[in-house]
Order: structure tokens, then C-alpha cells, then sequence
């Protein structure tokens, strides 16, 4: 079972945050928008308190193409995304046919236990125009 973060000032602010994107953010765009509301939070305590959502399965993190992790609030049980590459805008998408292939091709090779994450990149409507 994972334990419950306590909720501090500064997790309350962050989460205040991931709850009004519509998508994925890295730590520092989080802490510009704290210093613009005027909350107080260092960009290492930023850090820090995403970390401890993503461990809590509280915020979801994926790797941009610059290799920065990028956060976002998400809801609960396994999910893909489907991400713009203009504009950042995230959908949640489920997807059966892809667990399972990889339970398939997992099974075809031995191993057990797998897990899997998948973020497709693309260009959403509204920026495609």
C-alpha cells in the first residue's frame, strides 16, 4: 500500500497548480507559475513535492523530448496519453489492444510482471490548424 503524503503548504500550492493544467509541465514551468501567484516555494522543494506525488501515483511524469521530465495530475488506474507537441494539450486514453500486446509479447519472452508506460506525440486539432 502506498502511504499518503502529508499535505503541506507547499505540496497543497503545487497540486493547486497540476490540478489547473490541461497538460504535462516540467518543475520549473510549476515553480514560475507559483512565483506568479506569489507563493513562496523553492524550485528544490518543487522538486521534491512532485517527486512525492509521482510516488503517491498521485501525478503522472513522462521524459520530453529534451529529456526533461514533464508532470501532470491524472486520474486513477492504467492510462496512455496521447500529447501535442505545439501546444502540450493531453488527452488520457486507454488501450486494450496495447496491454494486450504487451502481455503477449512479454509472455513470448518470459517475463512476468511488467509494466509499461506509452505517450503519443502528435499535433492536436486546434494547433493543426
Amino acid at each position: 500500500m502506498v502511504e499518503t503524503p502529508r499535505n503541506t503548504r507547499q505540496r497543497r500550492a503545487v497540486g493547486a497548480i497540476l490540478d489547473d493544467l490541461d497538460g504535462f509541465a516540467s518543475a520549473q514551468e510549476i515553480h514560475d507559475i507559483l512565483e506568479q501567484r506569489g507563493e513562496k516555494v523553492g524550485l528544490s522543494t518543487v522538486y521534491r513535492n512532485l517527486q512525492v506525488l509521482v510516488d503517491a501515483a498521485e501525478v503522472d511524469s513522462l521524459r520530453g523530448d529534451d529529456g526533461e521530465l514533464l508532470y501532470r495530475r491524472c486520474s486513477a488506474g492504467h492510462h496512455h496519453h496521447l500529447v501535442c507537441r505545439s501546444c502540450g494539450r493531453t488527452v488520457e486514453v486507454e488501450g486494450p489492444t496495447v496491454e494486450r500486446w504487451a502481455d503477449r509479447v512479454a509472455g513470448e519472452h518470459g517475463f512476468r510482471d511488467i509494466e509499461h508506460t506509452l505517450e503519443i506525440f502528435g499535433t492536436c486539432e486546434q494547433c493543426g490548424r
